[in-house]
Formats: C-alpha cells, sequence, structure tokens
C-alpha cells in the first residue's frame, strides 16, 4: 500500500511540476485606492510544486517527481524554460533543475523526520529545499566560471538565476507552507 502511495504522490508531483513550470506565478499587491492589484513575478510556480510535492508526499514522492522531470526534459520533451535535450547540461541554469532531486529528498525528510504538522515547520521545511535549490545553482554556476564556460558574466548569471527570484520564492514558500497544511489534514497524511 506504502509503494502506491509513493507512486501516485510522484505522479500527482511530476504533474505538479510539469503544469507549474507554465504558469507565471503572481501575488496580489495593495493599491493607494484600497483595492488590489495581481502583479507578476519573475518566476514560475515549478519550485513550488516541487516543494509542495516534497511537503504533501515525503521524500520518495518528491525525489521520484523530480528525477522523472529531468528525465523527461533530458530526453528531448520541451519541459524546461528553454525546451529540452542533453544539452541542457552544459545550460548554467542546470544546476537549479538538478537541485529538485536533493531539495524534494531534504524537505520530505524534513518533515517525516521532525514531524512537522504545523505552518511554522513546514514553511521552514520549504525554505530548506529552496536553500538547497541555491546551493546546487550557484555551485554549478562556480564551476562553470572555474572552467571558463560564462566568461564575464558570472555575476549577471548569479544575480538572474539567484538573487532575483529569491525573494518571490521566499514569498511562494508561505503560500507552499499553507497548501501543504490543508492537503495534509485534508488527505490525513502522518507526519
Amino acid at each position: 500500500m506504502r509503494a502506491l502511495a509513493t507512486w501516485s504522490g510522484a505522479i500527482a508531483g511530476l504533474l505538479l511540476i510539469l503544469v507549474g513550470g507554465l504558469i507565471q506565478a503572481a501575488a496580489p499587491i495593495p493599491t493607494a485606492s484600497g483595492g488590489w492589484n495581481l502583479t507578476t513575478l519573475p518566476i514560475t510556480l515549478q519550485v513550488p510544486a516541487l516543494l509542495l510535492t516534497a511537503l504533501v508526499c515525503g521524500p520518495r514522492s518528491g525525489m521520484l517527481a523530480a528525477v522523472a522531470y529531468l528525465s523527461l526534459g533530458l530526453f528531448q520533451l520541451p519541459v524546461f524554460q528553454g525546451g529540452g535535450g542533453a544539452a541542457y547540461l552544459l545550460d548554467p541554469g542546470f544546476g537549479y533543475l538538478a537541485g529538485f532531486i536533493p531539495a524534494a529528498w531534504l524537505t520530505g525528510k524534513l518533515v517525516r523526520q521532525q514531524g512537522m504538522d504545523d505552518l511554522l515547520g513546514l514553511f521552514g521545511a520549504a525554505v530548506v529545499g529552496l536553500g538547497v535549490l541555491q546551493v546546487c545553482g550557484i555551485a554549478n554556476l562556480l564551476l562553470g566560471a572555474l572552467a571558463g564556460r560564462w566568461g564575464p558574466n558570472l555575476g549577471i548569471l548569479l544575480f538572474s538565476y539567484s538573487l532575483a527570484p529569491l525573494i518571490p520564492q521566499l514569498l511562494l514558500c508561505c503560500a507552499v507552507a499553507l497548501m501543504a497544511l490543508l492537503l495534509r489534514r485534508l488527505l490525513l497524511v502522518e507526519s
């Protein structure tokens, strides 16, 4: 029964990640007139979908969903932002994609081991997962710079891949934690 739950969570997670990669994130911002404007953020809902999968379905399902997503993209299906294929291994952003696997595993493991079933604990686990993504991506950029791949563009790449999306991703970690809490209670997920 547990294997069925793992695989069904992984398939649901893969679908969430695929759809999340197609949707531009947005946040409601209050206006001076007392209303609200929906402002687009410079990220998609792909990372929040990954974190939500790990928080709700656990480390195995999250990791399997991440492996399936990377496999689809590397085998020529255009699921990555710029398409797909093995050439993506040399893309500056590939380190962040490769970070999906350890981020999903660690996020899910934290929730399971620590018994986090409160909003703050789920938020903390999501932030740790986001941190893992950042570390993997930055490590890839630094290794590429040492190999001379990016030329003088390392600063620009670090800003566009790490710093610019960081605040919106942290904001979405709040939403992911809230959604995870509601889904965990609705689905009667045990910590």
